[in-house]
């Protein structure tokens, strides 16, 4: 062990190393180690300092012999070490290394192994000492979450869940970290837990800053609902290793694998061409969409839908000549017809409560971000949850409870099972979660939200989120509760 003299002299010692080998004036260290207030000797103060400290770090330096590791930089000083030389820089260089999956898992572990507590928490009223810390503690939470993401690609996911719930617990905005744990959890066979982790994360997130989960968190959840195949592990990782004494099986004829899942066929309909532009490129460039046709007013989106048969429209809600809500209309009317997410400029208005209860699946804004829209359309395929079930039951609660001729009819005859199973759909749950938490077969779960469907005269689960507010069975406030 070194002896480094008191809590200031060491102090000179860490900001040098905090300057990773660039000359320190002078004026600078004074300032930092006495904010405000630096004593009238404080120049000859920093001298005896780093005279103590050559003796300490060089011990059989001559007296007279030129020092090789804290060295004079006009105006100042600077630490001249190697990077294995300083567990700090060790630690950086390790959490910046890229790789494969193995070489990652490694030095992160290297990396994590040489964290010693929250870094100079000695320093703790010296502003830089604070800015340093800050940034070395956002270095461990990327290490954590990079050895988190290099173990799943290693097949690692039943020894991740404690470590990434312990990491979430602690720094519950960071979302990288949730995106981990559902997929470790999906990956470890637990579909429900994996979309409990993000509606927790939705709701520390809306609590906490007021805002939805990103795009990234979005389209997984998107993702878990569908079961999507590259949400696995890749194809041929070695689960459990085969015994050297095995005997190799004989060569076999490749097996074609198997086909993906056909695209998702999508008419967008916009009276504004840089819009449907603007759509065609996103569709473009995303793998698992097709665009199936565009129109740009309501009864070109008929005639396209019944000739195209598509899997889903995105429609304007306001068009010449025919209006994209009796466009939805006529188009549901149909049978067997395909998924309508409406689109709008504006968050909320009578047209977009109208085009919910005639059982469009959702609506998004023009302005949303191409990884929304891409969610909105894989959700509404589904036909598990609404799109957005904070936005889509805001909308509904600023027009619950208004008469009209085509609301949906009064819940009489639903006995008390299948009233609790509507307060579910209403809530936003996934049948998957539905299926959780009363403990029933996933299957049982969708056959009974069809029999409520065909009970109330309704297609679309959106519809049945708006029977279940208008009739007063759910309220605003109560969902994501």
């Amino acid at each position: 062990m070194l002896d480094l003299g008191g809590q200031r002299q060491m102090a000179v010692l860490a900001r040098l190393l905090v300057a990773k080998g660039r000359a320190v004036p002078v004026s600078v260290l004074i300032d930092e180690l006495w904010p405000g207030e630096p004593p009238a000797q404080a120049l000859s103060t920093i001298q005896g300092y780093v005279s103590r400290l050559r003796r300490a770090l060089e011990p059989g330096r001559a007296p007279r012999e030129e020092a090789e590791v804290l060295v004079s930089a006009p105006p100042g000083y600077a630490l001249r070490a190697e990077t294995g030389q300083v567990d700090a820089w060790r630690f950086e260089n390790a959490v910046k290394t890229d790789g494969p999956p193995a070489a990652v898992w490694e030095r992160m572990e290297e990396a994590l192994s040489l964290w010693r507590g929250p870094a100079l928490a000695e320093f703790s009223d010296l502003s830089w000492a604070v800015t340093e810390a800050g940034r070395l503690e956002e270095l461990r939470l990327t290490a954590v979450e990079r050895r988190a993401d290099a173990g799943l690609a290693l097949g690692h996911s039943a020894a991740l869940v404690a470590d990434l719930e312990a990491h979430v617990s602690a720094h519950p905005l960071r979302e990288e970290g949730w995106r981990l744990l559902a997929l470790t959890l999906y990956r470890g066979g637990r579909q429900g837990d994996a979309l409990g982790a993000l509606r927790r994360a939705r709701t520390v997130v809306r609590e906490e800053l007021g805002l939805d989960l990103g795009a990234a968190l979005q389209r997984l959840e998107s993702d878990i609902l569908a079961q999507a195949p590259h949400l696995d592990l890749p194809a041929g990782h070695p689960v459990t290793a085969v015994p050297a004494e095995t005997p190799a099986a004989p060569a076999a004829s490749p097996v074609p694998a198997p086909a993906g899942p056909p695209p998702l066929r999508v008419v967008v309909v916009d009276d504004q061409a840089l819009v449907r532009t603007g759509l065609r490129v996103v569709l473009d460039s995303e793998p698992g969409f097709e665009l199936a046709g565009e129109a740009c007013d309501g009864e070109q989106a008929i005639a396209m839908v019944r000739e195209t048969r598509p899997d889903v429209v995105l429609m304007d809600i306001q068009m010449p000549r025919l209006d994209g809500l009796t466009a939805a209309r006529r188009i549901l009317a149909d049978e067997d017809p395909p998924k309508v997410i409406m689109m709008t400029t504006f968050g909320t208005d009578d047209n977009l409560y109208s085009a919910l209860r005639a059982g469009v699946s959702g609506f998004v804004l023009k302005t949303s971000a191409p990884e929304q829209l891409i969610t909105a359309m894989r959700a509404a395929q589904a036909g598990d949850a609404l799109i957005d079930p904070a936005v889509t039951t805001r909308l509904i609660s600023a027009f619950a409870g208004r008469t009209d001729p085509a609301a949906p009819p009064a819940l009489a005859g639903l006995g008390d099972t299948e009233l609790d199973l509507l307060k579910l759909v209403a809530r936003g749950l996934t049948n998957r979660q539905i299926a959780a938490t009363l403990a029933v077969p996933e299957q049982s779960v969708a056959q009974s939200v069809n029999k409520l469907l065909d009970h109330l005269g309704l297609f679309d689960r959106a519809q049945l989120v708006v029977a279940a507010y208008e009739s007063g069975l759910v309220n605003p406030g109560d969902v994501s509760r």
